[in-house]
This record gives C-alpha cells, structure tokens and sequence, in this order.
C-alpha cells in the first residue's frame, strides 16, 4: 500500500518536510516512490505538484493526517472528490 507522507530535511531546530509516496512499510527517512510536494512549517510555505497527488489518489494511495491537513488546506481534495464524482 502506498501513503503520501512528510519526509524530514534540513537543520537541527528549521525542520522542513517533502510530501512523498512512499510504501508503507518504508521507514520515515527510506526511499520514496516520487516527490509530490514541500512544506515549510515556519514559513508555513507549501508547493504542491496536483497531478502527482491527484494520480496517487486515485489509485488508491491513503494520505496520514499530517498530508490531509495540508492538502485540505490548499483544495486538492476538494478538486479530487469533484474528479470522482466527474467519472462515476
């Protein structure tokens, strides 16, 4: 199964995290299937590359808590329930 989740970068005390797809049973720091975002929690900063998430997404891939926050926040969801109900 695959999860979208933060993988920790930068410095002691200025954590920044990617948002990757990555298999479950790959530890934090293991090796990720593809690089689908960046979060910045001090800038509170994101980038988000949609087509990546929402291919994801759509097969299946299950975002932690974290990752849904952050995507809720930007309306990737939204625009993925919208694709669902669109093909359904």
């Amino acid at each position: 199964m695959v999860k979208l989740r933060l993988k920790r970068c930068g410095k002691k005390q200025r954590a920044v995290y990617r948002i990757v797809a990555i298999d479950v049973r790959s530890r934090r720091e293991g090796r990720d299937l593809r690089k689908v975002g960046f979060y910045d929690p001090i800038k509170n900063q994101t980038y988000l590359n949609v087509p990546a998430i929402l291919y994801f997404l759509e097969r299946g891939a299950q975002p932690t808590e974290t990752v849904y926050d952050i995507l809720r926040r930007a309306g990737v969801l939204k625009e993925f329930r919208l694709n669902q109900t669109k093909f359904n």
